[in-house]
């Protein structure tokens, strides 16, 4: 069987586009951009992981309260948040909201995930926070240290907020939840996050 080189350029091309999301900075607010630019939205995560599960770590970065309260995605091979509360007491007046401090065993504890499934830094990582922003936050953290091919869930487990309409200010746009993707309020103990 005889190949030319357009045939295995076009071959390329198609395998190329096959892994290449739509997404692209110019499509994000600034908070939602990362270094590494690797973007999917929900669904197009679900069918990323579907297909590369052995070779793709999933991790929910979200606190520990939204994921017992508000439930997780049921294909998550882990719950490590990147942002913890510092201590219940200390408010944030410009957010009005309890403080969130960087995890300071972030790293760690995705490194250890990665070697438990076998894999490594330059192997797929996906990332999904409640709505995109910490995760860019936690790829850009990623990537400083070393990995690779780390992707963010755009519009992450609960979505964006409507900007108008009966639901205005509510999480009902998008999202993993609002994708009907499969999630559960059951959470797995062998997947949560406990303090080393």
């Amino acid at each position: 069987m005889k190949f030319s080189i357009k045939t295995i350029t076009a071959g390329i091309l198609l395998t190329i586009s096959a892994t290449t999301y739509a997404i692209q900075d110019s499509d994000l607010p600034a908070k939602k951009q990362t270094d590494l630019k690797l973007y999917a939205t929900a669904s197009e995560a679900y069918n990323m992981i579907n297909k590369e599960r052995e070779k793709t770590l999933f991790v929910d970065i979200r606190t520990r309260a939204e994921v017992n309260f508000l439930g997780t995605a049921t294909m998550i091979d882990a719950n490590i948040p990147y942002m913890t509360p510092d201590m219940w007491s200390d408010w944030d007046e410009k957010k009005n909201n309890f403080k969130l401090a960087p995890n300071s065993d972030f790293l760690s504890a995705i490194d250890t995930r990665l070697k438990t499934k076998g894999l490594n830094k330059n192997d797929t990582i996906v990332l999904m926070c409640r709505s995109g922003s910490r995760s860019s936050k936690a790829a850009n953290l990623l990537k400083k240290a070393g990995y690779t091919n780390v992707y963010t869930i755009v519009d992450g487990y609960e979505g964006d907020k409507a900007r108008k309409g009966e639901h205005k200010g509510q999480r009902v746009v998008n999202g993993w939840r609002n994708s009907d993707l499969p999630w559960s309020y059951k959470l797995e103990k062998s997947k949560m996050y406990f303090d080393l």
